[in-house]
Formats: C-alpha cells, structure tokens, sequence
C-alpha cells in the first residue's frame, strides 16, 4: 500500500509528509520546491489487541504507547500541481507518473485562500480553495482519458479479432496501470451500458464517463484542508463541505503536527500522534517555545480536537481503503522465539480470508495451510474465513 500526498506548490504539501514522517524533506516558500518525489514512512493508529491479553507488546516495526499502536504505511509527496499538468505544464508529466504508483491521494489544500492557483502567495481570503479541488481532479482524469485514449484502440482490436470479453480485457490492462479489481471494473462498466461493447467502439465520452467511475476506484481522495490557524480557514472549510458533500474533507494544520512531533521527539514535550492534548516535561522553555505550544494547545487542538494529520492517514487506510490490522499469534503463547510479544502486526486488504494472511506470513505457509486458529476465541478457521480488524490468527500448516 502506498499513500501520495497532493496538492499545487506551497501549501504546506511537505510540511504535511514531514509531519506524518518526521523525515527532512526541503520545504520552502515557492513553487516546484519538490522535484523529485520523497519516499518515507507514515504510522496509522490502532487500537492494539494487548488490551485484549492484558499484555504489552513489542513490535517489531512500528510503535506501541499507551496500547495504541502504530503501523507503518508508506507514503509518497511528488511534485506540486499546476493547471495544465496533464500536458506536462509545470512538472506535470512527471507528477502523474509518480502519481500513479498511489493506492489513494492526499490532496493538501490551503484552506485559508492565500495562495492562487499557481501556488504564490496571496492576500489570505482572497482565492477560493474549491478550485483546488476541482482542478487536481479534472487534471487526473484528463491524464488518465488520454492515456486510455492510446491504448484502448489498440486493445479493442485485438480484443476483436480474438473476440475476448471485454472484462476480461479491462481487468488485464487496468489491473496492470492501476490495479482495479475485476468486481470494480464489471461495476463501472455496468453503470455506463459498455459491458457488451466493444472497446475500439467507445467513443469519447463513454471513454471519459469510465475514465471518471474508474479513478473514483483506483485513485480515491481525501482533502487534508491545511493551514486552519490561518484567517478565512474555518469559513472556507464549512464552504466547501457543502460544495463537495461526497468528498472526505479533513481540517488538519500541518505545521502544528510537525511542531509537536519534533517536541516530543527531543522529549520537551509527551504527546501521543491524534491525540487533543499534550504534557509539557521540560520546565526551562524559552518564551518562543512556550508561545508557540500555547498557540497550538489553544488554537488548534481546543478547536477542532487534534492537528488533524493523523486523522487524514487513518481514514484513508482504515475507512476509504478499508484495511484491517490483523496480528499473527499462537494459542501456546503470544511471544515469538526471543520472548518478544506480539512482535508483527500486518495491515491487509479489504475481504482478507485466512488463506490470504497465511501467504503474507509465509509462502510455504499459504501452500501448505491445513487450518487457522482464532486465538482470542480458540475457534478453528477455514482458508476462507474472514479476517476482519484486530483479529489474532495462528496458522497450522504441513511440514
């Protein structure tokens, strides 16, 4: 699973990755700051099945506090978006392109209208972020269409002369460009009339109809609406939830998550990813250091209840790609050979079944599974059994 993260130039698009990564990538007050795309680590928050043994875990990656745990994700911040990317204005060629390795989309947006389109900086209030949103949208698409357009003549002909369904085809091709699913593709076929037609015979705008079904799928987004310490933030927010009411539109600061994370990582202050408070631990802070904590405590977390950037990262993972987090346990005891408890946890796709999680621990234990074991409820379990979240599962195989 890899997360991208969105948006046009100097909206705090990095501020966003090195918040939810702590890693040092350049951010600066201009356009185009990120060139080539930077690749790190984000932490989802679960609650950890500890509390179900009574025990405290290890993890082996990752991190346990307060039996919260935290799972990584990969995430990727590629170069800002600017209209006209799809015919490689700005870096757009190579945006998209880097794009496309992404199971879901962060779009970062400044929320309080103080940069343009371009992303320079403007009066705050003065640009309306909706335009964000649309434009990023209607850039991927039209990026997507053209290269479908390329390609599914040629693919219609040759699905012609071999006369081969035309599923089947799309879920060849797309799986391979985006990975969709072959229940998603027969969905959005179904829904534009095409399942029967033959794609060399789809004209533009059934083309662009699937185009649009299929990216809801493959390229699903969530807005990260930055900057809400910022005037004009919270109005623009409330503004554009009812424009978009079938968008997830999160209110997050970025720069505040930053600020707290580097706090907490040279121990100035105790703070818990998500969480709507924090404990000061050192006493002898500076007046800067002490003004900015009481901004953020006041302005931020007593307003909306966290920064909001690890609440973006959970909803996508856990509620847009539906994963669950599923441990590998044993009912003899939970500890793997150097006594650490609990030491794995893996995040699997949606209609994960016990099969599916016996190969993601091992191949040889996927090919010669005999049974699954609930540990929590001591139950055996089928190859196709269901996982759902939080599930600690020990699979018995042959040799």
């Amino acid at each position: 699973m890899l997360i991208g993260i969105v948006g046009k130039p100097n909206v705090g698009k990095t501020t966003f990755f090195r918040a939810l990564t702590l890693m040092d990538a350049e951010s600066a007050n201009y356009p185009f700051t990120t060139i080539n795309p930077n690749k790190g680590v984000g932490f989802v928050r679960n609650k950890c099945v500890d509390v179900f043994f009574n025990v405290q875990c290890n993890p082996r990656t990752g991190y346990c506090r307060q039996h919260i745990r935290y799972l990584p994700v990969d995430v990727i911040d590629v170069a800002g978006l600017v209209p006209g990317a799809s015919e490689g204005r700005g870096l757009g060629n190579k945006f998209l392109t880097d794009l496309n390795q992404a199971d879901a989309l962060i779009q970062v947006i400044d929320a309080s209208g103080s940069t343009d389109e371009e992303g320079k900086s403007v009066k705050p209030g003065s640009f309306n972020p909706s335009l964000e949103i649309k434009f990023l949208v209607e850039e991927i698409e039209k990026w997507l269409f053209e290269i479908f357009k390329r390609n599914f003549s040629k693919i219609g002909t040759t699905q012609r002369v071999q006369k081969l369904k035309t599923l089947k085809v799309l879920e060849e091709y797309l799986y391979a460009t985006l990975g969709s699913k072959e229940e998603d593709i027969f969905q959005v076929l179904k829904k534009n009339n095409l399942i029967e037609k033959n794609l060399v015979d789809w004209n533009d705008e059934e083309l662009l109809s699937f185009t649009k079904d299929i990216r809801k799928i493959s390229k699903p987004i969530v807005i990260a609406a930055n900057k809400i310490d910022l005037p004009f933030a919270k109005e623009n927010i409330e503004r554009i939830k009812k424009e978009f009411p079938d968008i997830i539109i999160i209110p997050c600061s970025a720069e505040s998550e930053y600020a707290l994370k580097a706090a907490e990582k040279v121990k100035v202050i105790e703070y818990l990813p998500g969480d709507s408070v924090f404990k000061i631990l050192k006493e002898d802070l500076s007046e800067k250091q002490k003004n900015a904590l009481e901004f953020i405590k006041h302005n931020i977390l007593e307003k909306y209840q966290s920064t909001g950037v690890q609440d973006i990262l959970d909803k996508v993972v856990f509620e847009v790609l539906k994963y669950i987090a599923v441990y590998p346990g044993g009912t003899k005891g939970l500890a793997d050979k150097e006594g650490n408890i609990l030491p794995d946890c893996f995040l699997m796709p949606p209609e994960s079944k016990a099969i599916d999680f016996a190969f993601k621990l091992h191949t040889d234990f996927g090919k010669n599974f005999i049974k699954a074991i609930d540990v929590k409820t001591k139950m055996l379990l089928g190859k196709d059994h269901p996982l759902k979240n939080n599930d600690c599962i020990e699979i018995v195989s042959g040799k």
